[in-house]
């Protein structure tokens, strides 16, 4: 009886020191203005001119779109430009240009500190609170924080935060979003306590049996810190303690860190395969034992390593990047960062077997770097576009002498602990790369990342690779990343000193879901009334290639160290190649998966190649092209099989196998400009469009028939069709609320997709839940993306259903209704279950 009020004792213990620690997202609560104001006189009318807003917040993305928004007149070297044109949809069409204001209330309990740590905001950042400036953070994609105690009211009460932002025009080279569109989070402690970041684990020794975890503690005190007692513990991916070390600290190193080593037996490594992810709960206790500060860290323990000639080691295995490049934008839902929309985005990554993300060309919310160590995906993260010299107008190198070194510090500590960062890159495509300075500045900048985190490698993506051979600027990173320019990767390979290459951005290559262009040829910088690009996947920008290339390149040399793929999804703004004069496109090409999230037929390219525990089979072109009678109409399957069989109407027009490299390089050499696509995919070149059904039937090695698939001609568009991406929602009010993508599709009366269809869908949604925006992927539609309203593209568009806690719906049903409308054809419903 007595231990047992000993143990109750204690649990009340402990949640009363639980509380020495709080962080607490501001979501709710804020109210925003739109505009500057003449003073921020706390007493003045608090209604005029404000609305009540959620953070995460971008004030454009539900204004309408218009060619007039942030027209830029700007010669793109990157692209090969010699004279400035005017870009039209160069940032998306989208009016995030001006300033705004946001300011919302918040209670601390008396004694103790604050701290407001801002995720990110989009930009030039200013933070009032109660009044009194406490600082200011220019980058936009920059995380930062501020110690507000001494500003905050005497009884803690009723303080106010008042943050000012400003968009000036010409600042970006695509849609970067506008307000607090990432979390801002209120921190509070005691006076002893472990500052933000303030934590540091590396894992110096790695081995089958075991791995020595080492921590570095950064220690805050008002007053004197002799004798204050650390203590962490580390708890396995299982839950269970693996390790502890406690002691009291007769003083601070001259850093004020406290360093411990503990030792992990039997290691889970983390890996893309198996995200193993562990937890050190470090605490910190003053002289008479109270508990002053509690901080928990996940960490990971992996090793790394780039070897010459061989490339780069995860625990000890050797391994290509199946990466992505990605803007932060997240389609139709704007810049606002939504976890769920993040990990939305990385499942359909995960599934097509990509194992890395470039954060391009910015440094990313802390949502999406979390759910990389979660998900096991691999990143390379990116804090800039350019230097010192600029690329936009009102671009970053204002900021640069007095900022980067501060962006980076803050970013490196921000990340150093998470086991996805495998490197960081310094820079994309910055122009200093070819100046007198660059090498000394690439040098400088690797450093700072040396000095920080001497765990991982530092890479930058140059474009410009003939000076940077020279120039010593790619010499000055440990592993040179090469954007596009694969005809430079054996010069770049020979001349190096790190003697490997990496693929840091890779293909640029083209496509518009659906609509496919004939004949079938491979271009470099096709062009067409519509402004689509050939859905066959053979087209690409002027300085960039198909993805054969760049698979060949991987497949065939061992010191290429695979690549980040320009990009994995479309995003706002970078219309190209319809980027100069071509209004109305206003979003990109480039994607694996379009805007609305529906894969384009280069995903299943990519997932025959980078699955290797699956097997894919995807035909193409769809068969529905009235008017295509008795014409040449090629057909494409995309499959991890070498060899396949088409069938039309029943009769067979053939086997078709793969080249081997061998092969492909003759038949390139014979004048077959297709040759290097048949080594990855079968291609039955001279098929005569019959309506009817098409059916490719793949074999394996021993051919045998392994897989096949069937497409049929739609008849008349006769009734529309959903699908979610989840099957189920689960409703939490202290997070981002769940979402589902509603995938609509119109069909025939026996089911078989109708891909010409461009009618307006409406969406009525009832229940458990609400209409969050819509897209079609089609880069020049100007249908507003926050409207329950939408035009199919190529048959198909997407609604985005936000579900609700039960307290918040008109009609708590338990489920969401989502019913989709459309002149001429019977309307589809989708109920989905509310958890």
């Amino acid at each position: 009886m007595r231990r047992t009020g000993i143990f109750l004792l204690s649990l009340v213990v402990m949640a009363l020191n639980s509380t020495a620690r709080e962080m607490v997202t501001l979501r709710k609560g804020w109210e925003f203005h739109r505009g500057d104001i003449a003073n921020i006189d706390l007493k003045a009318d608090r209604s005029t001119g404000w609305e009540s807003v959620s953070v995460p917040h971008d004030w454009a993305i539900d204004q309408p779109f218009d060619m007039s928004n942030d027209l830029q007149t700007v010669q793109v070297i990157q692209d090969g430009e010699t004279h400035p044109t005017l870009k039209t949809g160069r940032t998306g069409g989208l009016p995030y240009m001006g300033i705004g204001w946001y300011r919302r209330s918040f209670d601390v309990r008396p004694g103790k500190m604050a701290t407001l740590v801002f995720d990110g905001a989009m930009s030039e950042a200013k933070v009032w609170v109660n009044g009194h400036k406490v600082g200011e953070w220019p980058y936009g994609y920059a995380s930062f924080h501020f110690d507000v105690t001494p500003y905050l009211n005497p009884d803690g009460r009723d303080n106010v935060v008042m943050v000012r932002l400003e968009n000036l025009p010409f600042s970006s080279r695509w849609y970067p979003g506008a307000g607090l569109y990432r979390n801002v989070h209120l921190l509070t402690t005691d006076s002893l306590y472990v500052p933000v970041w303030g934590v540091h684990i590396t894992t110096p020794y790695v081995k089958d049996d075991f791995a020595t975890v080492r921590i570095r503690t950064l220690v805050n005190a008002v007053s004197p810190t002799h004798g204050v007692r650390v203590d962490t513990e580390i708890i396995n991916p299982n839950g269970i303690s693996s390790g502890r070390m406690s002691g009291i600290v007769s003083h601070i190193d001259s850093t004020g860190c406290v360093e411990q080593n503990i030792e992990v037996s039997s290691p889970a490594l983390w890996s893309p395969e198996s995200p193993c992810l562990y937890t050190a709960v470090t605490r910190v206790y003053d002289t008479g034992g109270y508990l002053c500060d509690s901080v928990t860290t996940r960490f990971g323990i992996r090793t790394i390593e780039v070897i010459p000639h061989r490339g780069f080691y995860l625990n000890g295995h050797h391994r290509k990047f199946k990466g992505v490049c990605n803007h932060h934008d997240l389609g139709p839902l704007g810049a606002a960062v939504n976890r769920n929309a993040l990990r939305h985005q990385l499942e359909m990554l995960k599934e097509m077997g990509c194992d890395a993300v470039r954060t391009s060309h910015n440094m990313p919310d802390p949502q999406l770097v979390e759910l990389c160590d979660e998900m096991g995906f691999m990143m390379m993260i990116e804090p800039f576009d350019e230097w010192e010299i600029a690329k936009c107008r009102n671009g970053y190198h204002r900021f640069w002498d007095e900022w980067a070194e501060r962006d980076m510090v803050e970013m490196l500590r921000h990340y150093r602990n998470n086991p996805s960062v495998v490197m960081w890159s310094v820079g994309n495509e910055v122009p200093t790369q070819c100046s007198e300075d660059g090498a000394a500045m690439a040098a400088w900048l690797r450093d700072i990342c040396h000095r920080e985190d001497p765990t991982r490698p530092v890479t930058a993506g140059m474009d410009q690779v003939a000076c940077t051979l020279e120039n010593g600027f790619a010499a000055a990173l440990d592993m040179p990343g090469l954007n596009y320019r694969t005809h430079k990767y054996h010069e770049a390979y020979d001349m190096l000193p790190q003697r490997v290459v990496l693929g840091s951005e890779t293909a640029s290559a083209v496509s518009s879901r659906g609509v496919y262009k004939w004949p079938v040829e491979i271009s470099g910088n096709a062009t067409y009334p519509d402004h689509q690009s050939n859905a066959y996947e053979v087209e690409s920008c002027a300085w960039a290639n198909i993805p054969e290339v760049d698979f060949a390149l991987a497949d065939d040399f061992p010191w290429t160290m695979g690549q980040f793929v320009w990009t994995g999804f479309d995003y706002l703004g970078e219309p190209s190649p319809y980027n100069t004069d071509a209004w109305p496109s206003h979003s990109s090409l480039f994607g694996i998966i379009d805007l609305a999230s529906i894969p384009k037929d280069r995903y299943w390219l990519y997932r025959s190649q980078w699955r290797k525990d699956d097997h894919t089979l995807y035909v193409a072109p769809h068969w529905t092209h009235p008017g295509r009678e008795g014409k040449i109409t090629p057909v494409i399957a995309y499959t991890d099989f070498n060899e396949g069989e088409l069938w039309i109407n029943g009769v067979s027009m053939g086997r078709c196998r793969k080249l081997s490299a061998v092969e492909a390089d003759s038949a390139v050499a014979a004048g077959d400009s297709l040759a290097l696509i048949r080594r990855y995919r079968l291609v039955w070149d001279y098929v005569v469009y019959t309506p009817g059904e098409i059916r490719v039937v793949a074999y394996d090695d021993d051919g045998r028939a392994a897989m096949e698939q069937t497409v049929r001609t739609a008849d008349t568009p006769y009734a529309l069709s959903l699908s979610s991406s989840q099957a189920e929602l689960t409703a939490n009010a202290d997070a981002d609320r769940p979402l589902a993508y509603i995938t609509v599709s119109v069909v025939d009366r026996d089911g078989n997709f109708c891909p010409d269809d461009s009618r307006l869908v409406e969406f009525e949604v009832k229940g458990q839940g609400r209409f969050r925006a819509a897209a079609n992927g089609d880069p020049t539609s100007l249908d507003p993306l926050q409207e329950p309203r939408m035009h199919l593209f190529s048959g198909r568009c997407t609604a985005i259903i936000e579900g609700i806690n039960a307290d918040d719906a008109d009609n708590p049903s338990g489920v969401v209704t989502v019913t989709a409308i459309a002149s001429g054809l019977r309307k589809a419903t989708l109920n989905i279950p509310i958890r």
